[in-house]
């Protein structure tokens, strides 16, 4: 592996401040901390290969969501969005494939911009609310972005929730059908990741030993979603996301 991620104290803090963000995400906080991850290591790292080295952490605590959540998803919500993501992870594969590391470095600040936006207009139309069996066709629309999305910068969540998010089912039904989802996406990833070669056990090991902070942080997450005024909160994180966005944007454009 030539890309360096421990080699100094500056790396290793980013790459401990990113995986402890991805941890919170799984706690409790959603997109908001998750899509942080990939932009935070890009910083340090070509954005693929930020993808890869995170790969192992969302595995793992991909599956012990699986069995916090089994059996609460929704069917038609899961088939809505599923199929047509497994092709959007497939248009993903292609498009990592004949891009340069710059492109990537510019969608996955764009993605992170888009997401922002996307939290306004949730936010300007949180009480609006549409029929999952109206919407199958705005399923498979976005199913395949955030397949897309999913396989460049794990960023599949905001696609998903534009959709997913004004069919205003219960939060237990909406978590669960994420986790299947995206623990499904994540686990198709492995061989096109190994079949690009940013995977490797030497990227797969430096990952695993940084499993504690992200459990750690994923049991902090849970206490502080629970104490913590996100009205405050959130912001500032929006705030650090979209200066990390400009800050991709403007560098893939050197």
């Amino acid at each position: 592996m030539n890309t360096p991620i421990f080699t100094d104290l500056i790396s290793i803090v980013i790459v401990v401040v990113a995986v402890f963000l991805v941890g919170l995400s799984k706690g409790g906080f959603g997109g908001a901390f998750g899509i942080l991850g990939v932009p935070i290591l890009a910083l340090i790292m070509p954005p693929l290969q930020a993808v890869a080295f995170l790969l192992p952490i969302y595995l793992v605590m991909d599956i012990i969501s699986l069995w916090t959540w089994r059996r609460q998803w929704h069917k038609g919500l899961v088939w809505n969005i599923l199929p047509m993501a497994i092709l959007g992870i497939c248009v993903g594969w292609v498009t990592a494939s004949i891009v340069s590391d710059k492109i990537v470095g510019l969608l996955v600040g764009i993605i992170a911009l888009l997401f922002v936006l996307q939290h306004v207009v949730l936010k300007q139309n949180k009480n609006s609310k549409i029929s999952l069996e109206t919407s199958t066709r705005a399923g498979h629309f976005w199913g395949l972005i955030s397949g897309f999305t999913s396989f460049i910068a794990h960023a599949g969540g905001p696609p998903f929730q534009i959709y997913a998010m004004p069919l205003r089912l219960d939060p237990k039904v909406f978590t669960s059908s994420s986790v299947l989802i995206f623990s499904v996406l994540n686990f198709l990833k492995i061989g096109p990741y190994l079949a690009l070669g940013r995977l490797n056990l030497n990227l797969t090991w430096s990952a695993l030993t940084l499993m504690p902070v992200a459990i750690c942080a994923t049991l902090l997450g849970a206490a502080i979603v629970k104490k913590m005024n996100a009205e405050i909160f959130y912001p500032i994180m929006y705030g650090f996301l979209t200066l990390i966005a400009l800050r991709l944007i403007f560098v893939s454009m050197l």
